[in-house]
Protein backbone atom coordinates (compact mmCIF):
# COMPACT_ATOMS: atom_id res chain seq x y z
CA UNK A 1 0.00 0.00 0.00
CA UNK A 2 1.19 3.43 -0.74
CA UNK A 3 1.83 6.28 1.49
CA UNK A 4 -1.51 8.74 1.79
CA UNK A 5 -0.79 11.72 -0.69
CA UNK A 6 -0.28 14.84 0.29
CA UNK A 7 -3.19 17.59 0.41
CA UNK A 8 -3.73 18.59 -3.43
CA UNK A 9 -1.56 15.79 -4.34
CA UNK A 10 -3.37 13.28 -6.80
CA UNK A 11 -5.26 10.33 -5.12
CA UNK A 12 -3.72 6.69 -5.52
CA UNK A 13 -5.76 4.53 -7.28
CA UNK A 14 -6.39 0.59 -6.26
CA UNK A 15 -6.31 -1.85 -9.00
CA UNK A 16 -8.76 -4.83 -8.86
CA UNK A 17 -8.75 -7.71 -10.47
CA UNK A 18 -10.65 -7.61 -13.33
CA UNK A 19 -8.76 -4.40 -14.32
CA UNK A 20 -4.89 -5.79 -13.14
CA UNK A 21 -6.02 -8.89 -15.91
CA UNK A 22 -6.61 -5.72 -18.48
CA UNK A 23 -3.03 -4.23 -17.81
CA UNK A 24 -1.40 -7.93 -17.29
CA UNK A 25 -0.59 -8.17 -21.14
CA UNK A 26 3.41 -7.12 -21.56
CA UNK A 27 2.51 -4.58 -24.42
CA UNK A 28 0.35 -2.59 -22.23
CA UNK A 29 3.05 -2.52 -19.36
CA UNK A 30 5.08 -1.10 -21.98
CA UNK A 31 2.75 1.50 -22.99
CA UNK A 32 1.87 2.27 -19.68
CA UNK A 33 5.07 2.51 -18.70
CA UNK A 34 6.01 4.60 -21.65
CA UNK A 35 3.20 7.07 -20.75
CA UNK A 36 4.34 8.00 -17.47
CA UNK A 37 8.10 8.48 -18.25
CA UNK A 38 7.85 10.71 -21.57
CA UNK A 39 3.93 11.68 -20.99
CA UNK A 40 1.09 12.29 -24.00
CA UNK A 41 2.14 10.09 -26.70
CA UNK A 42 -0.11 8.64 -30.05
CA UNK A 43 -0.46 5.58 -31.30
CA UNK A 44 2.17 5.95 -33.94
CA UNK A 45 4.91 7.65 -32.20
CA UNK A 46 4.11 4.41 -29.31
CA UNK A 47 4.29 1.79 -32.36
CA UNK A 48 7.60 3.66 -33.72
CA UNK A 49 9.72 3.31 -30.08
CA UNK A 50 7.98 0.19 -29.01
CA UNK A 51 9.06 -1.90 -32.34
CA UNK A 52 5.01 -2.42 -33.04
CA UNK A 53 2.51 -1.28 -35.53
CA UNK A 54 -0.07 1.36 -35.23
CA UNK A 55 -2.93 -0.99 -35.07
CA UNK A 56 -1.57 -3.11 -31.95
CA UNK A 57 -0.82 0.04 -30.33
CA UNK A 58 -3.95 1.60 -30.79
CA UNK A 59 -6.12 -1.48 -29.94
CA UNK A 60 -3.88 -1.77 -26.67
CA UNK A 61 -4.59 1.98 -25.71
CA UNK A 62 -8.32 1.57 -26.10
CA UNK A 63 -8.27 -1.64 -23.67
CA UNK A 64 -6.33 0.52 -21.28
CA UNK A 65 -8.57 3.54 -21.54
CA UNK A 66 -11.58 1.42 -20.56
CA UNK A 67 -10.32 0.77 -17.41
CA UNK A 68 -8.75 4.31 -17.18
CA UNK A 69 -5.39 3.77 -16.88
CA UNK A 70 -4.58 5.93 -20.04
CA UNK A 71 -7.17 8.70 -21.46
CA UNK A 72 -7.28 10.44 -24.05
CA UNK A 73 -5.73 14.25 -23.87
CA UNK A 74 -8.51 16.70 -24.67
CA UNK A 75 -8.15 19.24 -27.30
CA UNK A 76 -5.24 17.21 -28.68
CA UNK A 77 -4.98 15.59 -31.94
CA UNK A 78 -7.25 14.82 -34.29
CA UNK A 79 -10.23 12.40 -35.07
CA UNK A 80 -7.34 10.38 -36.67
CA UNK A 81 -3.99 11.26 -34.63
CA UNK A 82 -4.99 10.87 -30.99
CA UNK A 83 -3.09 11.62 -28.09
CA UNK A 84 -2.77 9.64 -25.41
CA UNK A 85 -1.97 9.96 -21.46
CA UNK A 86 -1.61 8.64 -17.97
CA UNK A 87 -3.67 10.05 -15.53
CA UNK A 88 -2.48 11.67 -12.33
CA UNK A 89 -1.98 9.62 -9.11
CA UNK A 90 -0.11 6.09 -8.04
CA UNK A 91 -1.59 2.90 -8.94
CA UNK A 92 -1.77 0.60 -5.65
CA UNK A 93 -1.73 -3.14 -6.40
CA UNK A 94 -2.54 -4.75 -3.27
CA UNK A 95 -0.69 -8.11 -3.77
CA UNK A 96 -2.34 -9.65 -1.07
CA UNK A 97 -5.75 -9.19 -2.08
CA UNK A 98 -5.76 -10.43 -5.57
CA UNK A 99 -3.25 -13.32 -4.42
CA UNK A 100 -6.15 -16.05 -3.44
CA UNK A 101 -7.35 -15.80 -7.43
CA UNK A 102 -4.48 -18.45 -9.36
CA UNK A 103 -5.73 -15.54 -12.42
CA UNK A 104 -5.30 -12.93 -10.13
CA UNK A 105 -1.61 -14.36 -9.30
CA UNK A 106 -0.73 -15.35 -12.67
CA UNK A 107 -1.20 -11.40 -13.67
CA UNK A 108 0.08 -10.17 -10.21
CA UNK A 109 3.17 -11.99 -11.47
CA UNK A 110 3.13 -10.73 -15.31
CA UNK A 111 2.70 -6.92 -14.35
CA UNK A 112 5.00 -7.32 -11.71
CA UNK A 113 8.01 -8.44 -13.89
CA UNK A 114 7.14 -6.53 -17.07
CA UNK A 115 7.65 -3.73 -14.53
CA UNK A 116 10.13 -4.43 -12.72
CA UNK A 117 12.48 -5.76 -15.97
CA UNK A 118 11.46 -1.93 -17.66
CA UNK A 119 12.96 -0.10 -14.09
CA UNK A 120 15.92 -2.65 -14.29
CA UNK A 121 16.27 -1.87 -17.84
CA UNK A 122 16.36 1.91 -17.26
CA UNK A 123 18.69 1.49 -14.83
CA UNK A 124 21.26 -0.85 -16.64
CA UNK A 125 21.05 1.72 -19.41
CA UNK A 126 22.29 4.49 -17.31
CA UNK A 127 24.63 3.13 -15.69
CA UNK A 128 26.45 1.74 -18.65
CA UNK A 129 25.95 4.36 -21.33
CA UNK A 130 25.02 7.37 -19.05
CA UNK A 131 28.68 8.90 -19.33
CA UNK A 132 28.89 8.62 -22.81
CA UNK A 133 25.46 9.55 -23.92
CA UNK A 134 24.69 12.27 -21.38
CA UNK A 135 26.08 15.89 -20.33
CA UNK A 136 28.41 15.55 -16.85
CA UNK A 137 26.50 17.54 -15.44
CA UNK A 138 22.94 15.05 -15.73
CA UNK A 139 25.11 12.28 -14.69
CA UNK A 140 26.98 14.38 -11.72
CA UNK A 141 22.66 15.03 -10.88
CA UNK A 142 21.69 11.45 -10.41
CA UNK A 143 22.23 9.17 -7.18
CA UNK A 144 22.25 5.55 -7.32
CA UNK A 145 22.37 4.64 -3.21
CA UNK A 146 22.15 0.91 -1.56
CA UNK A 147 21.29 0.58 2.12
CA UNK A 148 22.03 -3.08 4.09
CA UNK A 149 20.09 -3.10 7.04
CA UNK A 150 18.46 -5.57 9.85
CA UNK A 151 15.32 -4.41 10.76
CA UNK A 152 11.95 -6.23 12.72
CA UNK A 153 8.95 -5.61 10.12
CA UNK A 154 7.22 -3.25 12.31
CA UNK A 155 10.68 -1.06 11.98
CA UNK A 156 10.98 -1.58 8.01
CA UNK A 157 7.28 -0.79 7.73
CA UNK A 158 7.54 2.23 9.52
CA UNK A 159 10.85 3.17 7.67
CA UNK A 160 9.07 2.67 4.12
CA UNK A 161 6.15 4.87 5.27
CA UNK A 162 8.36 7.38 6.38
CA UNK A 163 10.55 7.44 2.97
CA UNK A 164 7.50 6.90 0.78
CA UNK A 165 5.90 10.21 2.56
CA UNK A 166 9.26 12.06 2.36
CA UNK A 167 9.67 11.14 -1.42
CA UNK A 168 6.17 12.75 -2.34
CA UNK A 169 6.28 16.23 -0.44
CA UNK A 170 9.62 16.36 -2.13
CA UNK A 171 8.44 15.31 -5.60
CA UNK A 172 5.77 16.55 -5.67
CA UNK A 173 6.53 20.32 -7.21
CA UNK A 174 8.16 18.80 -9.89
CA UNK A 175 5.21 16.67 -11.06
CA UNK A 176 3.75 17.23 -14.75
CA UNK A 177 0.31 18.16 -13.68
CA UNK A 178 2.00 20.69 -11.47
CA UNK A 179 3.70 23.02 -13.96
CA UNK A 180 4.52 23.30 -17.39
CA UNK A 181 7.42 21.39 -18.54
CA UNK A 182 10.81 23.42 -18.99
CA UNK A 183 12.53 23.26 -22.11
CA UNK A 184 15.63 21.41 -21.05
CA UNK A 185 14.18 18.91 -18.70
CA UNK A 186 14.93 15.20 -19.82
CA UNK A 187 12.97 12.28 -18.25
CA UNK A 188 14.06 10.79 -14.88
CA UNK A 189 13.40 8.16 -12.52
CA UNK A 190 13.69 7.73 -8.75
CA UNK A 191 13.59 4.45 -7.56
CA UNK A 192 12.96 3.78 -3.72
CA UNK A 193 12.99 0.39 -2.63
CA UNK A 194 12.68 -1.61 0.51
CA UNK A 195 12.16 -4.77 1.28
CA UNK A 196 13.55 -7.89 3.40
CA UNK A 197 16.21 -10.59 1.84
CA UNK A 198 14.55 -14.13 1.57
CA UNK A 199 18.34 -15.68 0.48
CA UNK A 200 20.01 -15.55 4.78
CA UNK A 201 16.22 -16.49 5.87
CA UNK A 202 16.28 -20.03 4.06
CA UNK A 203 19.15 -20.85 5.12
CA UNK A 204 17.98 -19.96 8.42
CA UNK A 205 15.54 -21.99 8.69
CA UNK A 206 16.42 -25.30 6.75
Amino acid sequence: MNASPEAGEPKERTVDLTSLKVLAHPLRVQILERLSRHGAQTSSSLAEVLGESSGATSYHLRQLAKHNFVREVAGKGTGRERWWERPPGALNIPGRDLAGDPAGREALRLVNREFEQLRGTALTDFMTHGLEELPAEWVDASSINTHHLHMTVEEMEAASRALEEATNRILAPYRADKRERPEDARPIEVHLNSFPLVDGQRRDHT
